[in-house]
């Protein structure tokens, strides 16, 4: 039997020699004075041989626990050697086997049972929000905390149900790898009791200015029509109502190319019971920022030769789908957290808490006038939507300036990946304007 200390005072010789210990566990001497473990044993009627390693890496203890093990197999009719093979091929199998590459097999397996937009939005937020945090690491090594931690950076963005479904998702990547053989436990499964609870009433909406442009430049950044990114930019500029702006028409824009450019959206175009807007001053005016005409300039090249500002994918003489914009927020991990009406609470909330810090006597009355309310009382001999003009003009610029710091230029929008099913896309590449470019004349409508 084999001690540490005899292990020790072994000395090279000029040819390699063993110093045994048990069940045919013996140390190879080399001349080098390498002292390396070695097990022989007889399989189907061979003589074979398996290496536990160098000593002192591998102790005796350790080397004589490998020998049992090994052993062990052999008493189980099986060749150890091929067996330690096999569990270091299934070692590396596994480490290949990460969470993106199950689940984006798990994703063309199940693909075929979803309408397209569907697919879409299931691997969007696989890539978005999964990923590039736990994307690399091998799937049975994953934990609920690490999972955890994906979600709640989701959360962290305000993206409720976004989280909810992505952990649902994540769940089903872990039964297929289950099925497969691949782990043994959903980490996911349980989850969802811990995550935030969802909203209920009214309609959501970021209302805090930082987590407002990080999402409006997520949304812009998804592959979508440039006419609904500019629909989306120019939604969040104005804070109209998301049907005030699907049917804008470029014969509703005036001295767009003077000092005072308006948005005169008619009456008949407004929320709420016609004479009772006559009574209160009919059209609704929107004084545009330096932003929002920036965003036009971007536009018309794209649909000036129409008489919508926004049309539809098929139809440039009907309004773009009511859902367009809603979509593109859902596409980039906001549904359920914010809406395309959601821009007008906002604004509403945002400007409120800027006009009790820095604004004026009657700001929250002109902020009231900019969203295009109607006072359900007469308090007032006169209710006029063109009142406080000059004052509405300055708040627009100071909102557009708020909300539009570190988003890119409009025309940036124009330039990135469209859907391939665009109307848009199919026609001809239209050359962006110049900085000289001056809007041509209005058509008025007939």
């Amino acid at each position: 039997m084999l001690t540490d200390a005899k292990i020790r005072a072994a000395k090279p010789r000029p040819k390699s020699y063993k110093l045994t210990d048990a069940n045919r566990l013996f140390l190879l001497v080399t001349p080098a004075g390498g002292k390396l473990w070695r097990w022989s044993y007889t399989f189907d009627g061979k003589q074979k041989g398996m290496a536990f390693g160098p000593w002192p890496k591998v102790s005796l203890a350790d080397a004589r626990l490998m020998r049992d093990e090994a052993n062990a197999v052999l008493d189980d009719l099986r060749d150890p050697a091929v067996a330690k093979k096999l569990k270091k091929e299934e070692a590396l199998e596994a480490s290949r086997q990460t969470f993106e590459r199950v689940a984006r097999e798990w994703f063309a397996t199940n693909k075929c049972k979803w309408a397209l937009v569907h697919q879409n939005d299931v691997i969007r937020s696989l890539e978005r929000d999964v990923f590039d945090t736990i994307g690399a690491v091998p799937i049975a090594d994953l934990t609920p905390p690490l999972v955890l931690a994906v979600l709640r950076e989701i959360e962290a963005r305000g993206a409720i149900e976004t989280a909810r479904r992505v952990r649902q998702r994540i769940s089903a990547v872990f039964v297929y790898a289950i099925a497969q053989g691949i782990t043994e436990t959903d980490p996911a499964e349980k989850l969802g009791a811990v995550l935030k609870p969802l909203r209920k009433g009214r309609q959501p909406a970021i209302t805090d200015l930082i987590p407002l442009r990080k999402m409006i430049k997520a949304a812009e950044d998804d592959p979508a029509r440039p006419v609904t990114r500019l629909a989306l930019r120019l939604l969040a500029l104005t804070a109209v109502r998301p049907s005030e702006l699907r049917g804008a028409r470029w014969d509703e824009f005036e001295d767009l190319n003077g000092k005072l450019p308006l948005w005169r959206i008619p009456a008949a175009r407004m929320k709420g019971d016609l004479d009772r807007k006559e009574e209160f001053g009919g059209d609704h005016l929107v004084p545009l920022p330096p932003q929002a005409l920036a965003v036009l300039r971007a536009l018309w090249p794209l649909t000036g030769d129409g008489p919508m500002l926004f049309p539809g994918n098929r139809h440039g003489h009907k309004p773009m789908s009511e859902n367009a914009i809603g979509y593109l927020l859902n596409r980039a991990g906001y549904h359920g957290h914010h809406v395309p009406h959601g821009f007008r609470a906002a604004f509403s909330t945002i400007m409120n808490e800027w006009a009790e810090r820095e604004g004026k006597e009657h700001d929250r009355k002109v902020i009231d006038l900019m969203l295009a309310h109607i006072p359900k009382e007469k308090v007032e001999g006169a209710y006029n939507r063109a009142a406080y003009m000059p004052r509405r003009r300055e708040l627009a610029c100071v909102w557009a300036d708020m909300l539009s710091e570190g988003l890119p230029d409009p025309l940036v929008l124009v330039d990135r990946p469209a859907k391939e099913t665009a109307r848009y896309t199919r026609r001809r590449v239209p050359e962006p304007v110049d900085a000289d470019f001056r809007f041509p004349a209005p058509r008025r409508a007939a």
